[in-house]
This record gives structure tokens, C-alpha cells and sequence, in this order.
């Protein structure tokens, strides 16, 4: 009897460390920690699409005020800066493939109107002699750049969450705790 008391602290020891290791072994963390990434990784992108958005009305009103050939540019990227604001932008975009796609289709939409808007823009040499839409011209082509980079990051990280969720022995933990590939 005093033999099993003094092996039962061993015991539990021994059982302890056997279920910590399992558990590191078993891709629980390494699946959280890549979920966060890729929510962070979207995070930036939607933050890009954002400054872009932010950047149209200015750019609309430079447009406006100065040709009035554009109009119909002009509409065009009016109605698809509404489409993109309306969609609700939380952190569970990430784990809804549809809004998500609804999202990025909304976001290519914007992109060609804008790249419409600009080509008729740069029509008007009284625009092309504006600073102001310049000015405004050369901001968005740099949100473009920051916008092309971390949809690069975004499909990085969703990559690598999604070669963990699918490698054995992770997949089996990410069957219990419910984690799905993401798109």
C-alpha cells in the first residue's frame, strides 16, 4: 500500500506527460495558430479594399467636377463601391465561403469600373493636367499594389491552413474540433 502511494504522484506524472505530448502531437495549436493567420491575413486585405473605397468619392468628386464625359464610368463605379459597402465585413467572412465569394466578386467589379473610370479619365487632357486627380490617381495605383500583396499573403496562408487541416494526424483533430478547409 505505501509502495502505491509513492508511485501514484509518477503515476499521474507519466499520465500528464503522455497527454501533453499527445495533444501537442496532435496539430490542435498549429491549427489555431494558421486559423488566426489566415483571419489576419483577410484582416489586411479587407483593410486594403477599405483605403481603396475611401479613396473613390474623392476621386469621383476630382472626375465630376471636371469632364462629363465620364459619366457612365462614373455610375459604374458609384453602383459597385455600394455593392462592396453592403456586404457585411466581420471576422467570420473567412469561414463563409459564400458571402466570401460574394465579396470578392464585388471587389473585381469595383476594380473594373475603377480601371474603366480611369482609362476614360486619362482621355481628358484637362484631367490629366488636374494635380488633384494625379495625385488621387497615383494613391489608388499604390492601394492596388498593397491590395495585390495581401491577397498574396491571404492565399498564402490559407495554403498552408489548409495543408495542415488535410495532413494526417492533424486532419483527425481537425475533424473533432471542427476545422474546415478554407476557400
Amino acid at each position: 500500500m505505501k509502495l502505491l502511494h509513492r508511485l501514484k504522484p509518477a503515476v499521474i506524472g507519466v499520465v500528464w506527460l503522455a497527454s501533453a505530448s499527445g495533444l501537442s502531437a496532435c496539430g490542435y495549436n498549429a491549427l489555431q495558430q494558421q486559423d488566426e493567420n489566415v483571419k489576419s491575413a483577410l484582416s489586411e486585405v479587407v483593410n486594403q479594399y477599405q483605403r481603396r473605397a475611401d479613396l473613390i468619392p474623392d476621386l469621383v468628386a476630382a472626375v465630376q467636377g471636371l469632364a462629363s464625359k465620364e459619366r457612365s464610368a462614373l455610375a459604374e463605379v458609384s453602383e459597385a463601391r455600394a455593392k462592396v459597402v453592403a456586404i457585411p465585413l466581420t471576422p467570420r467572412l473567412v469561414n463563409d465561403p459564400a458571402t466570401l465569394r460574394e465579396f470578392q466578386a464585388a471587389q473585381a467589379e469595383l476594380t473594373s469600373a475603377l480601371k474603366s473610370l480611369v482609362n476614360a479619365a486619362e482621355q481628358s487632357p484637362q484631367l490629366r493636367a488636374d494635380r488633384n486627380f494625379r495625385d488621387l490617381q497615383a494613391e489608388l495605383a499604390e492601394v492596388q499594389g498593397r491590395i495585390a500583396t495581401a491577397r498574396d499573403r491571404y492565399l498564402e496562408a490559407v495554403h498552408t491552413y489548409n495543408l495542415t487541416v488535410r495532413d494526417f494526424p492533424t486532419n483527425l483533430t481537425a475533424r473533432v474540433f471542427e476545422f474546415k478547409d478554407k476557400g
